[in-house]
């Protein structure tokens, strides 16, 4: 099993920035791609922002150009910086870890992912 620990949301008035941090403690070897969603009120979960283990990016059209992702494989955590934040970037930010994991005596594996538990970011106008 894999535990992803976040740290690092809070309040920030519009314009600022957060950084926020996920690590993974317990099985972490093989954690392939890592990655956060948000989900605000009354709205979809959205994928913000994945890096795969070589550290390839890809981000949400809604971020591009704002929040960075990044990846310390040595601590196993993953980033998330956030600038310019804007109202609209109010959401529980999870982050994510997927891992393959033995399913079989024979060998056999699946790519599981694991969640953290969430962090608020509130943006104030």
């Amino acid at each position: 099993q894999v535990q992803l620990v976040e740290s690092g949301g809070g309040l920030v008035q519009a314009g600022g920035s957060l950084r926020l941090s996920c690590e993974a403690f317990g099985s972490i070897s093989n954690i392939n791609d890592m990655g956060w969603f948000r989900q605000a009120p009354a709205k979809e979960r959205e994928l913000v922002a994945t890096v795969t283990r070589l550290g390839r990016t890809d981000y949400a059209d809604s971020v591009k150009g704002r929040f960075i992702i990044s990846r310390d494989n040595a601590k196993s955590t993953v980033y998330l910086q956030m600038n310019s934040l804007q109202p609209e970037d109010t959401a529980v930010y999870s982050c994510y870890a997927d891992r393959r994991v033995v399913v079989n005596v024979e060998g056999a594996s699946v790519e599981k992912r694991f969640w953290g538990q969430g962090t608020q970011v509130t943006v104030s106008s």
